[in-house]
């Protein structure tokens, strides 16, 4: 366990020094909003872009793979609203805290390390396990929010929520790799060759992006918090691995992965659409900076067990 304690720790180790950067003010806010746009819009586009042009749908989309993750969700998703339900918090903060619960940063911390710890075959759960994230999830707290505020869920809410889905980034660079997949033809090499390039600017730079984000974000309510970062770190991996090694029939590699993948804290984009509407985007901030710290041990917990099971070398 030490040895993949090891391994993980410089991933962690790049997000520690973002937030260092940015808590010592030698890394400004305003520098660390345009890494970030930076990674989102080009480093990390190009990742996805690259691995999906390298994939084809066949190797990304499996039935059961989308049965097993979407169940092992819900469980913790339903089960985050109803304790929010329970502390007679309204529906917009109860379907916020379950966005916490099982909303993990894939994109910015999950490409990068899973891809490169248990090797580019990762690459395809992984972009299984981001697009679900963003298509369901993401549309599901929008429609809930909105549709609590208004009473009922117009077709204007239902409009927003694709133009956001056809306007995201990882979105947009994942349809596009697969459809170039999907024709057949080879990624010329320059092409090739310019995406690596600048795709491999995405690990680090997004580590040390969620490190600075991480900067301007104190703790308060650590209760609630702490429930949440239980929720995301324990219980989502847990509900996810009952489903995809108990209950569905998922590959051993993907269902490794996948779990990996439910491992990870709580995302960023959490926090940013709670702030966009207002609803207790302290509590998310919290939430992101304790599951971020405490999650140094466990991700390294669960991806030394998952890698075992499924006769994984890290690394190699």
């Amino acid at each position: 366990m030490v040895e993949i304690f090891l391994k993980t720790l410089p991933f962690f180790a790049l997000i520690g020094l973002g937030f260092q950067a940015c808590r010592t003010g030698f890394f400004t806010a305003e520098a660390a909003a345009y890494l970030t746009k930076f990674v989102f819009y080009f480093a990390l586009s190009a990742m996805l872009f690259r691995f999906a042009a390298n994939l084809s749908l066949a190797e990304i989309f499996d039935w059961w793979f989308v049965a097993a993750y979407l169940w092992g969700c819900f469980i913790v998703y339903l089960l985050a609203t109803a304790v929010a339900m329970l502390r007679r918090r309204p529906i917009t903060e109860a379907a916020v805290e379950a966005q916490c619960a099982v909303i993990g940063n894939t994109g910015f911390l999950g490409v990068p390390m899973l891809v490169v710890l248990m090797g580019e075959a990762a690459a395809g759960p992984v972009l299984m396990v981001l697009t679900l994230d963003l298509v369901v999830f993401s549309s599901l707290i929008v429609i809930l929010v909105t549709g609590s505020r208004e009473g009922r869920v117009r077709l204007s809410t239902l409009k927003s929520v694709g133009m956001g889905l056809l306007k995201n980034p990882m979105i947009v660079s994942i349809v596009l790799g697969l459809a170039w997949s999907s024709s057949g033809w080879d990624v010329p090499g320059p092409v090739n060759e310019f995406l690596g390039i600048l795709g491999a600017a995405a690990t680090p730079g997004a580590l040390f992006a969620i490190g600075a984000s991480l900067a301007g974000k104190s703790a308060e309510r650590l209760s609630v918090a702490g429930w949440l970062s239980f929720c995301k770190l324990v219980l989502h991996p847990a509900a996810v691995a009952f489903a995809a090694l108990v209950l569905f029939p998922v590959a051993t590699f993907d269902a490794a992965v996948m779990i990996a993948a439910a491992s990870l804290p709580v995302a960023g984009n959490v926090y940013i659409l709670a702030q966009h509407y207002g609803v207790a985007p302290q509590r998310v901030s919290t939430a992101i900076l304790v599951s971020t710290t405490i999650s140094i041990l466990t991700v390294s917990v669960i991806i030394g067990w998952v890698s075992q099971m499924a006769g994984i070398t890290l690394g190699g």
